[in-house]
């Protein structure tokens, strides 16, 4: 496959050895900010070995937060199951203040990892997609400090969960990578101090629900200083460990429209942190003619989105830079979309926080695993028989790759961990337990699960098809068939459409021999035409029927997928700008006529 790369390359190139820039740079948690931290982003040493013990010999150098196998690495090798992948740098920590502690952040390590600070164990991890921490201050010595990370990576040779990773890599699956892929860095706290927040909106409260979680401080009084509307100020003081509610400095809600953020700060003591949140409401609630929609802040809002798979060609799930990751919520914002699915991927804190800066809603799926799926099972009989995707349950485990237990407690713990990391994004509207029977089990029990830990979002339980009748959203993918909508007991989302193929020469990394796609087009206007007859057809007809979600394949091509509105390179739109915004005008517009006047009740 030819290496492509994008304009934002030249930010993280390990053009030289000598290179000491620090890609990605900023502040890794913007929901949480401190003023101590130092980045660890940059040139470690690296081996790939046969055991977990340090290696005598490094392999060479490696640029972090990258991957071995990508291209900005530097190294362009592929971790086989079975085998080590080492890391090895130094660094110094000069605590600030008498009595702090220093905590070691990781963004995410695929998929295992133990880590050891000047020889000695500090801690590890297991799930490739979130993040962890842990308090290194007792392993610290003067001058320079020695931080090892060892990892250990199955793909998809085992249960472990790997989103759309393959060792063989084809398709609608991409090529498979390894290790440390989000940004290392470390973070000075005194002994007393927030380990994390909980900011839930009360929208038709008009305030907001806080809860400050600090280890040995509950009870103690918390300081919550409020910025509003016109730069108002509100100061609370609350306790540690209880909930409370905010009073604001004005109303002015959240919304794709107008995504304002109230800015906050809390002290506790010495520690002090910045944060951000939001009012708004997310609900499923019958418009006036006694359909279900979704309703945001109490009015209908028809959620118009693309599928995102967030990789790009030089650098695969880790974004070249901070730019890189806004810049397709800037453009498909620009187009006129509102919703963003994420694809079976946990993106960095910053993908959600530009989204909810910038006022995209998103939808995000958890990360799938199970052992090797049968395609046949899972994907093509349920597109060739569309009643096998209502009527087949998810107990017979063996066909849809869970007969392992220690697999199915894996992804409670990496769902627990993806919802505790994500809970206070402001953008995050839905959350999608499980897609097209990947990895699936016991779907009703897990979205009871996830109702419980989170009542004010939505929840599509099994998004395409194994649905077992639960979730806020009677879910469709339809590639191939005429859609015929209609009412139903739950929202009527039509979660994955298009997949129309265009394969751009210069802008692409195959061949059009190896182009994968649902429906190919030869020139851009051919595809221009079959996307307006599509939306014309697809779309705009079933919204009157009860259609109130679409999520368009996809953002950007990925490898052989060649079915995104942008190139991999993200430097050609297939589709003219205005005619994509023309139609979402069109989409917005018969939306609003077909929920115009009483919104309905619950």
């Amino acid at each position: 496959m030819e290496q492509l790369y994008t304009r934002w390359k030249a930010q993280a190139d390990l053009s030289h050895p000598e290179n000491t820039r620090v890609p990605l740079p900023e502040y890794p948690r913007p929901q949480m900010r401190r003023e101590e931290y130092q980045i660890l982003n940059g040139i470690w040493s690296y081996a790939i070995t046969g055991e977990d013990e340090r290696p005598d010999l490094w392999d060479g150098k490696i640029l972090v937060p990258f991957s071995p196998e990508t291209a900005l690495s530097g190294v362009g090798r592929t971790l086989q199951p079975g085998f080590f992948l080492h890391y090895e740098r130094t660094f110094r920590a000069l605590p600030p203040f008498e009595g702090a502690r220093l905590l070691l952040h990781f963004g995410a390590v695929d998929q295992r990892c133990r880590v050891r600070v000047n020889g000695k164990e500090a801690g590890g991890h297991e799930g490739g997609f979130t993040a962890f921490s842990m308090d290194i201050t007792d392993l610290l010595q003067e001058g320079e400090n020695t931080l090892e990370v060892v990892c250990r990576d199955d793909t998809d040779t085992s249960w472990h969960g790997r989103g759309k990773q393959k060792l063989e890599p084809g398709g609608m699956f991409y090529q498979a990578q390894s290790g440390i892929w989000k940004t290392v860095w470390t973070e000075w706290v005194p002994a007393l101090h927030i380990r994390s927040l909980t900011l839930i909106p009360r929208f038709f409260e008009k305030k907001e629900e806080i809860l400050v979680d600090a280890p040995g401080g509950e009870g103690m009084d918390v300081t919550v200083t409020v910025t509003g509307p016109g730069k108002e100020e509100s100061v609370s003081v609350i306790k540690a460990g209880e909930k409370a509610l905010l009073d604001l400095p004005g109303f002015r809600p959240w919304s794709p429209e107008d995504p304002f953020l109230y800015k906050a700060v809390i002290s506790l003591g010495r520690d002090r942190v910045k944060s951000y949140f939001a009012l708004r409401s997310f609900e499923r609630r019958r418009d006036s003619r006694g359909i279900l929609r979704f309703f945001l802040n109490g009015r209908p809002c028809y959620m118009n989105g693309l599928l995102d798979q967030g990789y790009w060609p030089e650098s695969l799930l880790t974004p070249p830079s901070d730019r890189a990751l806004s810049y397709d919520v800037k453009v498909l914002k620009s187009l006129g979309f509102n919703m963003i699915r994420k694809h079976i991927k946990v993106e960095s804190a910053r993908f959600y926080y530009h989204c909810d800066r910038l006022g995209m809603l998103v939808w995000q799926d958890m990360i799938n695993g199970g052992t090797s799926y049968n395609m046949n099972f899972v994907t093509y009989l349920p597109t060739i028989l569309p009643w096998v995707q209502r009527h087949t349950g998810d107990r017979p485990r063996a066909l849809l790759s869970r007969t392992d237990r220690e697999g199915r407690e894996e992804y409670m713990k990496e769902l627990d961990e993806t919802m505790e990391e994500l809970k206070n994004v402001v953008s995050l509207c839905v959350w999608v337990p499980f897609n097209e029977g990947w990895g699936q089990f016991d779907a009703a029990g897990v979205t009871d699960y996830v109702r419980r830990k989170d009542p004010d979002r939505l929840i599509d339980q099994a998004s395409g098809w194994f649905d077992q009748g639960g979730g806020d959203f009677y879910s469709v993918h339809n590639y191939f068939r005429r859609l015929k909508a209609e009412p139903r007991e739950r929202i009527y989302g039509l979660t994955e459409f298009g997949g129309i193929t265009l394969n751009v020469e210069g802008h692409s990394a195959v061949t059009d021999q190896k182009v994968y796609g649902y429906k190919h087009f030869r020139t851009e206007k051919e595809l221009e035409e079959g996307y307006e007859r599509m939306m014309r057809t697809e779309i705009l007809p079933n919204i009157k029927r009860g259609l109130s979600a679409s999520v368009l394949t996809q953002t950007s091509d990925v490898e052989e997928e060649v079915n995104g509105l942008l190139t991999w390179d993200r430097e050609v739109l297939k589709i003219p700008a205005a005619t994509i915004r023309r139609l979402n005008r069109l989409i917005q517009k018969e939306f609003e006529k077909q929920t115009e006047g009483n919104y309905g009740g619950s």
